[in-house]
């Protein structure tokens, strides 16, 4: 029949149902989706504040771009329409590679579609009507649970994806959720998702791990409010983006008939992400609290212990290996902090954990000798059971162990770490997270205004634009600038 309504695929309906009706009701998914938005927003002012790289990029797509009404940039004075500010605040969020990660088959970081949400929910409250703190939560806790649950189970890297793909189909349906389009609406920006599929994982891993990891998510952010808007407007769908013959995504790139999903959408993931405290790649943390605990050892006599070592073994999983394991030149600043050798030979040398300058080509590791000779002596070996636990949903394990072996024949203790600070079954985790976000704001804010800003993020029926009038920041001339 002529007006017979298309079928769309079973994938976008339950997107679609999970993003409209599904409500946020208990006091500790509230909680967690509180601490992700503080410590997205404070990765977000240490990019501004510690990386030169990033507002680069930045203003390169910028321009001189401005929108009088539109979303304010936290940390500048820039307001932007909806599809630059995504761009803008998700670089910002992700460059430094300090924001929150969740593994599983494949790993992500949850929190790059921030960059989305907050900039459609500041131009909504700005533009057309009230949206409040309550709002910018519950789609946190959405966009969390679609990228999640996809991630848990499927691995995008064996097909040659980046994990974005999954950053750009969350990130829409929350954006089509906050604009209140309709499910057909919504349905039909995610087929644009689909089709849209997902740059090739070439720029994040060895020999090609370049900057544009750092704002792939802004890129994903983008795109995502792009497909909301447009379908708002009325631009059709796609309803079989994914199970099409020959021409749909699983045909054309994901040689399977669908995806595997551990359980139904909820509220599961916000729960459990794992937040950073240092900016390293999150498979590499408790590699390096293994070596700071044996740094006092590998450290002391004359300081040149490092001579003396015949090896360093890490045990890990495999999507360490697969991921932040390399040999050889590290070219760039995103190349070391995804080298899980470089991350463990500043640490035995420092004493602590990397900070972002320690990545630089002009900082005080990427010349020295020693992190190379270092780097040269460490065996990296996958642990069978570190991957099975790994990926147990029950036990969600980030485990590195590390182990030193000297020429004399003598070796240290066999370091284990299991649940790092920033683990959700670490009890560190929490109050680490609220110094990281305090120590990140206050390159930029006082104390006072710190505490303004954590006020604010709790008090549930704020305007969203309120924050972000808070967060904003004026140039020295009083004038629009570039950041």
């Amino acid at each position: 029949m002529a007006n017979e309504q298309p079928h769309y695929d079973q994938v976008l309906v339950d997107i679609t149902d999970y993003v409209h009706d599904f409500k946020v009701e208990t006091s500790s998914c509230w909680s967690a989706a509180r601490m992700a938005l503080m410590d997205a927003v404070g990765c977000a002012i240490e990019s501004l504040h510690k990386n030169a790289a990033c507002k680069n990029i930045i203003n390169a797509v910028l321009l001189d771009s401005s929108d009088i009404n539109g979303m304010r940039l936290p940390g500048t004075d820039l307001r932007l329409n909806p599809m630059n500010g995504a761009f803008a605040l998700g670089t910002l969020i992700r460059f430094s590679d300090h924001n929150d990660s969740l593994g599983g088959a494949e790993s992500g970081h949850p929190s790059d579609s921030l960059g989305a949400i907050l900039a459609v929910a500041d131009w909504i409250d700005r533009n057309e009507r009230l949206v409040t703190i309550q709002d910018l939560l519950e789609a946190m806790v959405k966009a969390y649970e679609i990228q999640g649950c996809f991630q848990t189970e499927n691995a995008f890297h064996a097909h040659g994806m980046d994990h974005v793909i999954l950053v750009k189909v969350a990130s829409t349906a929350t954006a089509c959720w906050l604009l209140r389009l309709t499910k057909k609406q919504t349905m039909d920006a995610l087929s644009h998702a689909w089709m849209d599929s997902a740059p090739l994982r070439t720029y994040r891993s060895s020999p090609n791990t370049i900057s544009r990891k750092g704002w792939a998510a802004g890129d994903a952010c983008m795109r995502a409010v792009m497909f909301a808007m447009l379908c708002r407007s009325g631009v059709e769908g796609a309803p079989s983006a994914l199970t099409a013959p020959r021409w749909g995504f699983y045909d054309s790139v994901w040689q399977s008939a669908s995806f595997s999903l551990p359980r139904p959408y909820a509220s599961w993931v916000i729960q459990n992400v794992f937040f950073k405290t240092m900016p390293a790649e999150g498979h590499g943390i408790s590699a390096v609290e293994a070596a700071i605990q044996l740094s006092h050892e590998f450290r002391c006599h004359d300081g040149d212990r490092w001579k003396d070592i015949d090896k360093i073994r890490i045990r890990s999983t495999a999507a360490t290996l697969r991921i932040i394991s390399k040999a050889g030149p590290l070219h760039s600043p995103a190349d070391r902090d995804h080298c899980i050798q470089f991350l463990v030979a500043v640490a035995l040398l420092k004493g602590s954990a990397p900070e972002i300058s320690d990545y630089a080509d002009d900082g005080p590791w990427a010349n020295d000798p020693k992190v190379d000779d270092l780097r040269n002596r460490m065996v990296v070996v996958e642990e069978e059971s570190f991957t099975r636990d790994y990926l147990d949903l029950d036990r969600r394990t980030a485990t590195n162990a590390v182990q030193i072996y000297f020429n004399d024949g003598t070796a240290t203790e066999d370091i284990i770490v299991e649940h790092p600070v920033g683990h959700s079954k670490n009890p560190q985790t929490r109050p680490a997270v609220q110094r990281k976000f305090k120590d990140n704001l206050e390159h930029t804010y006082s104390k006072d205004e710190v505490l303004s800003i954590i006020s604010m993020i709790e008090n549930e029926h704020l305007p969203v634009h309120v924050l972000t009038d808070l967060l904003a920041r004026r140039s020295s001339s009083g004038v629009l600038s570039r950041l």
